[in-house]
């Protein structure tokens, strides 16, 4: 398939594609704000869009069928959604997604698990193997949350799912094949209270807020500076802040750190670098909050990212 900068490709993963002419400005920019600052401030922004399409029938064929599908580093998939839930995974590179007022970066040892229906959108950060399992609505376990949700991936996962892709869609439900997808909805290990999810909010003060902090995460003002800025209180932000991203400012600030800092150092940026770009004084004081956010040093991610 032709791919080409500033052309809009109609895509979807279960469906047909055209192309068409597009202007960048048609993206929404609550969908560019982490690769903007990990591409835009170090290197060529480069993209490549992706148009999905409305797909009839998507509802036919077995219960659980699975996908997969490469995107090139740069890629953005616009907005679209699905009858049938999705679980987003992508064995190399990092996957920025963004559904309602939030955002998340997903790397390779986690996945999404996307309800049906919900409009959403992708980027690739790098290189992105997507392999992606979509569960009819009638087949999805009435435990599964209702909203996007980070998933933990053991290495029998990840296994499953690499299969998953190979099984054609005439399976017998009965047979290996039909284990094998029953089998990957019983290993799904939710992460509820995860650092890789940043919600944006949705009062255009907050949003001013975080979207200034997400284009220059090493501004260090305070909440009673910010509140000169957007004409709110301090304490009206922090209110702000609580009820619509459920974090302090402090909190959601280092959040969003974290989530910034992740594709560069799976790009195998500089340490030092990234804690002087996020407004850190010093890698140890920026390799602390790291760990304290995903229980792991900068360094153990990359290496656990190589595996």
């Amino acid at each position: 398939m032709a791919k080409s900068r500033g052309r809009l490709q109609q895509q979807c993963g279960e469906g047909p594609a055209d192309t068409q002419p597009s202007k960048l400005e048609g993206i929404a920019f609550s969908t560019c704000r982490v690769f903007c600052y990990s591409r835009g401030r170090h290197g060529k922004l480069d993209m490549t869009l992706y148009q999905p399409q409305t797909v009839q029938g998507e509802l036919a064929g077995p219960p659980v069928r699975a996908l997969t599908r490469t995107y090139e580093n740069g890629t953005i998939v616009l907005p679209h959604r699905h009858e049938r839930g999705q679980i987003v995974y992508a064995v190399s590179g990092v996957m920025e997604m963004s559904a309602g007022s939030d955002l998340w970066i997903i790397p390779p040892q986690r996945a999404l698990w996307m309800p049906p229906h919900l409009v959403h959108s992708l980027r690739a950060m790098g290189t992105v193997e997507l392999r992606t399992v979509f569960v009819h609505p009638e087949k999805i376990p009435t435990t599964f949350p209702a909203q996007p949700t980070v998933v933990s991936i053991s290495a029998l996962l990840r296994e499953l799912l690499v299969r998953a892709v190979s099984i054609p869609e005439d399976y017998p439900a009965d047979g290996r094949d039909g284990l094998i997808m029953t089998l990957i909805l019983m290993e799904l290990d939710w992460e509820t209270d995860a650092p890789w999810r940043l919600p944006i909010g949705r009062d255009p003060r907050l949003t001013r807020v975080c979207t200034a902090l997400l284009l220059r995460p090493d501004n260090n003002r305070t909440l009673a500076e910010w509140g000169k800025i957007t004409g709110a209180s301090a304490r009206t932000l922090a209110r702000l802040f609580a009820e619509e991203t459920g974090l302090s400012f402090q909190h959601w600030r280092q959040q969003a750190r974290v989530v910034l800092a992740l594709p560069r150092i799976a790009a195998g940026a500089p340490i030092g670098v990234i804690a002087a770009d996020l407004g850190y004084d010093t890698p140890g004081a920026f390799a602390a909050m790291f760990r304290r956010f995903t229980g792991q040093p900068p360094s153990r991610y990359v290496m656990s990212d190589s595996t």
